[in-house]
């Protein structure tokens, strides 16, 4: 048990923002190349379930993490979806088949299902009250490093190396996180030990009801996410871009600048005030991007569309931490990585499904995306209404 400190960046802090960072580059600089090896092995048709299959088993085990997170630990919890990294990453190079790499994205889809709702009810446990969004976008940021870094290292590996030796470097990246979180002291105060029957749920266990609100603003915004994963690395290389995770680098670093003061400005004005703008400007940030027609116009979307969802993020989960009881952050924390995942996942098939391999159409699925966030703006304005008529759950 770790007693809660009133700085925020302690050790145990730093260590799992390092872990973090780890853990996100092994799985995202995988994404880039995925399209293209699918594709070598004969199933084109079937890039949307790329993400789709990785974002369903997410987000079926979210449930499952919320709970063992409550009882058995954080620092287990994370520990699972870190090592389903090590083992997935490692065995790609062996699936030769369609089938066997589909099921291969499913069993690595509980990776992200299992580590972040964790690593947040830990820093939830760790930070000051009144820093929790500093610290959530701090946590964000570090998570950010890896997803910028991590895209253009495994395209850069994969030039130089083959995208075998990619793999297996992703899974040793994995494999470096766990041992930093060997070095970690739990938060948890009360916890059991790890028996089968944790493992049933109730109807209750399944979804926090204080967290409904956040997790449904997160579906609206998230569904452009699960768009730039299925067409963005097809629609790079259509503009002559020959590293496809330049524009994930791009985005993330946008992203990082913009949750380094989002989460603070969301402790001082409040988590909605900040969702709102965030939103705003990302619907404005795709309609550009539906217009681009070259590589410079990709790169400009791309900054501005890793701010706008840099400003949201950090706001939307200290908002659902604030909402939640302490005895089921993990619940609270799963059932918006719930609501993240399913709007990924949509956004994936949807996309592919408009994009269908051709890039006449990729105005299309930035134009529908913009359609889908601004959704989560009408859905906050009427959520503030009823709030103050004292009706909003």
């Amino acid at each position: 048990m770790i007693e809660h400190s009133e700085k925020l960046f302690t050790f145990n802090f730093i260590l799992l923002c390092i872990s973090q960072a780890l853990f996100c580059a092994s799985f995202s600089m995988i994404i880039p190349e995925l399209p293209q090896h699918l594709t070598d092995l004969g199933g084109a048709e079937y890039k949307g379930l790329i993400i789709s299959l990785f974002t369903l088993t997410a987000g079926l085990s979210r449930p499952f993490s919320g709970k063992l997170t409550d009882t058995v630990g954080r620092i287990p919890v994370m520990i699972i979806g870190t090592l389903t990294c090590v083992v997935a990453s490692f065995l790609y190079p062996f699936m030769t088949t369609v089938f066997g790499f589909l099921a291969l994205r499913f069993f690595h889809g509980f990776s992200t299902g299992f580590k972040p709702t964790a690593s947040s009810a830990y820093v939830a446990d760790v930070v000051p009250v009144h820093r929790r969004g500093e610290a959530m976008g701090i946590m964000g940021v570090s998570f950010n490093i890896g997803a910028s870094a991590g895209p253009a290292l495994g395209s850069w590996i994969t030039i130089l190396f083959g995208i075998n030796t990619m793999f297996y470097i992703s899974s040793l990246i994995a494999f470096i996180s766990i041992f930093i979180l060997l070095q970690l002291k739990e938060s948890l105060v009360e916890k059991v030990k790890f028996k089968a029957s944790l493992l049933l749920l109730k109807k209750n266990e399944i979804i926090d009801s204080s967290a409904i609100a956040p997790a449904l603003v997160v579906v609206f915004i998230y569904f452009c996410f699960g768009a730039f994963l299925t067409i963005i690395p097809d629609q790079s290389a259509y503009l002559g871009i020959a590293n496809k995770g330049i524009f994930f680098t791009v985005f993330t670093f946008f992203s990082i600048l913009s949750r380094l003061i989002a989460g603070k400005l969301s402790d001082r004005i409040g988590r909605v005030l900040v969702i709102r703008y965030a939103i705003i400007i990302l619907v404005i940030s795709l309609i550009f991007a539906s217009m681009i027609t070259t590589s410079t116009g990709l790169f400009i979307a791309a900054s501005l569309l890793g701010f706008s969802t840099g400003l949201s993020a950090p706001a939307v989960f200290a908002w659902a931490i604030d909402r939640s009881e302490s005895q089921n952050r993990g619940k609270a924390l799963a059932t918006v990585y719930i609501a993240l995942e399913l709007g990924i996942g949509i956004g994936s098939v949807v996309s592919a499904w408009i994009y269908h391999n051709n890039p006449q159409n990729f105005f299309y699925v930035m134009i529908t995306s913009a359609i889908v966030t601004f959704i989560a703006l009408i859905y906050l304005m009427i959520w503030n209404k009823r709030r103050k008529m004292g009706l909003t759950f």
